[in-house]
């Protein structure tokens, strides 16, 4: 258990010394010196609005670094900007800090939302801060622009559709069964690698961005509960079943291997979450376009299978096929709270 090594600042020192910065460059902000933000979006934009929030013990572990808590916090609401095809305007931000939380940690965890702010583009616009008897709790709500009736959304897949990802699936999830000490013969290179994925989303704005404005993309969301079941959502919205093939899942080479030695983590590659990569559908005849933009990008993007009609099941149903066309039965299809 962490435990404070120094007392730290009350709540408006705390948010002169550490929170105000992050607002600097901001000027809706208003210094954070008001109860409220202005925003002003562009002509011919709408706002894309998200809100997401981290818990101690249940998105991250209690001894995580602060720095890539505050990251993960910001980037995984960053992923649904992204999934929308949105730029980011500016983010709000509640952090209800339990006892435990000093001066050092709320420097670090401040540095690492400065570093990704100059990363994306973005700036603070304000929030609140409480005390809590715990665990440590992260609520962000973020602001994007998409072009006035542009937007990507979950419900406009058609029969037909390919559905692709952006970048490798499950290291997420296998990175905290590492942390939580599963692998433990796992090589230190590809445990870093499984770690740092679920510590460090990696929010695509630049592949939403591009599946926006080149018209390629129908239906788009970000994998936050698992491909499985996240595909079921465009499914559902979009009144379709899918099939995925097994044997086109895009792993890292540390998945790769562990998949290998126990095939039974299948289930936890298409089921686990915390992926926050980008899901899309696409007609067949942008396979090549895609590619291209793949190597535009230089990111990865898989076809995993395809959208079909509901015939004989609901929508919002999701076959995970092997090699031979069979369907492969799942413990579970996705994450959820409750």
């Amino acid at each position: 258990m962490r435990v404070a090594s120094a007392k730290r600042p009350g709540e408006f020192e705390l948010i002169r010394r550490y929170f105000a910065p992050l607002a600097a460059a901001t000027p809706g902000a208003l210094g954070l010196g008001d109860d409220v933000a202005l925003l002003t979006p562009r002509a011919g934009t709408e706002l894309v609005l998200k809100t997401d929030g981290v818990v101690g013990g249940v998105h991250f572990l209690t001894d995580d670094p602060p720095d890539q808590i505050a990251r993960k916090a910001l980037r995984v609401n960053l992923s649904d900007l992204a999934a929308k095809g949105a730029a980011p305007l500016g983010y709000l931000m509640t952090c209800a800090l339990d006892a435990s939380v000093d001066e050092p940690w709320i420097a670090s965890f401040c540095a690492g939302l400065a570093a990704d702010q100059a990363e994306f583009g973005i700036g603070l616009l304000g929030g609140d801060t409480m005390s809590t008897p715990g665990p440590v709790s992260i609520s962000i709500m973020v602001l994007g622009e998409v072009p006035i009736g542009r937007v990507l959304r979950r419900n406009a897949a058609k029969p037909g559709d390919l559905v692709f990802v952006s970048g490798t699936l499950g290291d997420a999830v296998l990175g905290l069964k590492r942390l939580r000490g599963r692998f433990p013969a796992m090589p230190k290179a590809e445990s870093d690698h499984l770690i740092d994925r679920y510590r460090l989303p990696q929010p695509r704005l630049r592949l939403g961005r591009a599946l926006l404005e080149e018209g390629l993309a129908r239906a788009s969301l970000d994998i936050s509960d698992g491909l499985i079941a996240d595909l079921g959502h465009v499914g559902e919205q979009s009144g379709l079943a899918a099939e995925v093939e097994r044997d086109r899942l895009p792993l890292s080479p540390a998945a790769a291997r562990a998949l290998d030695e126990d095939p039974a983590l299948i289930v936890d590659i298409v089921a686990g979450g915390d992926d926050y990569e980008l899901l899309f559908t696409a007609p067949a005849a942008a396979r090549a376009t895609l590619a291209d933009l793949g190597r535009r990008l230089n990111l990865r993007l898989t076809e995993v299978g395809r959208m079909i009609e509901p015939s004989g099941s609901s929508p919002g149903t999701v076959r995970l096929l092997d090699g031979q066309g069979r369907e492969i039965p799942l413990a579970r299809r996705g994450w959820e709270h409750f």
